[in-house]
């Protein structure tokens, strides 16, 4: 038992509640509640159970030969521990998870570049109430007319009416 006890992990609470949002709080703290007892009460337990005083029955129980059949049968119980088969999944997720974050921060760090780029560009250009058309499409290309594709713009062609 104190063997397993060692091998349990321990759960780092402070992070765990800085992740919980706001409207499950009170959920989070039932469930901090129902796990410290749970291991106040495990580890009030001994590591090992009281050993059974066979002689003091043998001396109690008139049947003989009862006492002897009941320890034999007693000795012979193995009750099984269930195997921890999940926690080798939990593990590939988390590191899966920690792959596509660290992909996910790279891809921001760039994205964060490029929008501080743009962001120096519009704090370098000219204001837009001193702009002219010139300046305009300098600084915003798309905002260009194609006079081959528009030619009568900003009135329509004769057919078009």
């Amino acid at each position: 038992m104190a063997g397993r006890r060692a091998s349990i992990k321990a759960v780092d609470w402070l992070a765990f509640a800085e992740r919980v949002p706001p409207n499950q709080k009170v959920m989070f703290n039932s469930l901090k509640t129902r796990s410290d007892a749970v291991t106040a009460k495990l580890t009030s337990l001994p590591a090992k159970p009281p050993t059974i005083d066979w002689s003091h029955y043998r001396a109690a129980v008139a049947k003989a030969g009862f006492v002897d059949e009941f320890e034999k049968k007693f000795s012979a119980i193995t009750v099984p521990e269930p195997v921890d088969n999940q926690t080798q999944k939990i593990n590939v997720q988390e590191q899966e998870a920690n792959k596509l974050a660290i992909a996910y921060i790279e891809e921001s760090k760039a994205r964060v570049a490029q929008f501080e780029k743009e962001l120096s560009k519009f704090k370098n250009m000219i204001p837009f109430d001193q702009m002219t058309t010139e300046d305009l499409n300098d600084a915003f290309p798309e905002t260009k007319l194609d006079k081959e594709k528009y030619i009568y713009w900003p009135h329509k062609p004769a057919s078009e009416l």
